[in-house]
């Protein structure tokens, strides 16, 4: 595979609403849908969560979700469809990141709980991710 060819090949614009996505889900899952639970496991309480940089907390998440949808477009390359890129991201989410996620959570004794959480919104997103990346 030839590097300047993959990156001459990248839709840019879906690889951004991918990016996007990876926030508009995290907002829901670690909102309403587990957000008092994942804080809870973690210790967090909304006064410790506001004295977190902001700017610094959301840029970084940006960048690395932004990594993380250039890394599977070129991965799953340019004549993926939707349903390849979809099963690609929901492989790359389950197979890999899940997968390692577990390891450490064994080795760090986390719960269960905050396991699926996490490996959940992995999953999920990238899963999201390369069904946006893989239908352009």
């Amino acid at each position: 595979m030839d590097l300047a060819t993959s990156f001459g090949n990248i839709n840019w614009l879906s690889v951004f609403i991918a990016t996007l996505s990876s926030f508009v889900l995290g907002g829901i899952w670690y909102g309403p849908l587990f957000g008092r639970t994942w804080m809870k496991l973690f210790n967090f309480s909304e006064e410790v969560l506001k004295k977190r940089s902001v700017p610094k907390t959301f840029g970084i998440s940006i960048l690395l979700a932004f990594i993380a949808a250039l890394n599977l477009e070129l991965f799953i390359g340019i004549e993926a469809d939707v349903t390849f890129g979809t099963m690609a991201g929901f492989f790359a989410g389950f197979g890999w990141v899940a997968t390692f996620l577990g390891i450490l959570y064994i080795f760090e004794m986390q719960s269960l709980k905050a396991y699926l959480i996490n490996a959940g919104y992995c999953t999920i997103s990238l899963t999201i991710m390369g069904a946006i990346l893989g239908a352009w």
